[in-house]
């Protein structure tokens, strides 16, 4: 088991950070998404022991957080920046290797490795303050992959990269994750997470409002209405049929399209599918909101708002 969390909650004072949180992760790949503020840095600092919950227990790789014998396990790229200016990139990657307990030319070998899986040997002993945003940030994510880590924590690893950054820190951690290891980062930009797992936690206000796959939270959905388009060759006889079938929780027409919003995904479709088998209906193009990551989050936002 990746991850373990029973009950975890942390208080900063009359604040809560992270409230009631219980889950259970298997080694593999994971996204933690949630707008800012959600508490999703706080829980990477529980997970990295950097914080205590105020109640509740959690374990990393089987061991307390705080357990010195997880240091080398894990891999960690904090939100903040921290890095030296004045001093090169291959200096400050040793450095933060040897802190992890290795020898310093043990620590040397590693970061130099790590400098070149991140695309950086040639320019590893210029100064950090000459370096691009997108070379900090790879030089960063050196430092928590230069000893090999079984864990891999990401706080908003993309923040502030420009496209071509973007394209080579995904690919830097698609293949980090094909080697068979084991990730967890959180974002509040859905597209970051969904280039690289389908498996994600989705946080607010502290609160854990749903985990596992897309596919498993879409079907959870079903207090959430679905929209459906339609093209067909009556859509205003059609529209009168759904609304007297109470299929549908809203209609409008529009040319030859019908748009409609319906919490009965699968009876509607079973409708359009009887329809236009028996030639009732000529229906030339059936578009649906998706089960991509942009739909279910937003769903579930709706849900924890009460808004849905």
């Amino acid at each position: 088991m990746l991850l373990s969390l029973e009950q975890v909650t942390r208080l900063y004072g009359i604040v809560i950070g992270v409230n009631d949180v219980t889950l259970a992760l298997p080694e593999g790949a994971h996204g933690i998404l949630g707008p800012n503020g959600a508490g999703k840095s706080t829980l990477l600092n529980l997970i990295t022991g950097q914080l205590r919950p105020s109640k509740g227990k959690l374990t990393v790789l089987g061991h307390s957080p705080r357990d010195p014998a997880l240091l080398r396990r894990l891999g960690y790229l904090p939100g903040s920046e921290g890095m030296y200016a004045d001093v090169s990139a291959i200096e400050w990657v040793t450095y933060l290797t040897q802190l992890q307990g290795f020898r310093a030319a043990d620590a040397r070998q590693m970061a130099t490795r790590a400098m070149a899986r991140v695309q950086l040997a040639e320019v590893q002993d210029r100064k950090i303050s000459t370096f691009s945003r997108g070379m900090r940030q790879r030089t960063r994510l050196a430092q928590a992959i230069a000893h090999e880590p079984e864990l891999l924590i990401l706080d908003e690893a993309f923040s502030g990269l420009d496209p071509i950054a973007r394209h080579a820190m995904t690919t830097l951690l698609q293949q980090w994750i094909a080697e068979g290891r084991s990730l967890l980062i959180a974002s509040h930009v859905l597209h970051e997470i969904e280039s690289l797992t389908r498996s994600f936690l989705l946080i607010s206000g502290g609160r854990l409002l749903a985990s596992g796959s897309t596919e498993e939270i879409s079907r959870l959905l079903t207090s959430v209405p679905a929209t459906v388009e339609l093209a067909l060759n009556e859509p205003r006889k059609l529209a009168a049929q759904l609304v007297a079938s109470g299929l549908v929780d809203s209609v409008r027409v529009e040319a030859d399209r019908l748009h409609a919003t319906t919490g009965s995904g699968r009876e509607l479709a079973q409708f359009l599918a009887e329809q236009s088998i028996s030639g009732a209906l000529e229906i030339s193009e059936v578009r649906s909101s998706d089960d991509s990551l942009q739909d279910v989050f937003h769903s579930l936002m709706k849900l924890h708002r009460g808004i849905a």
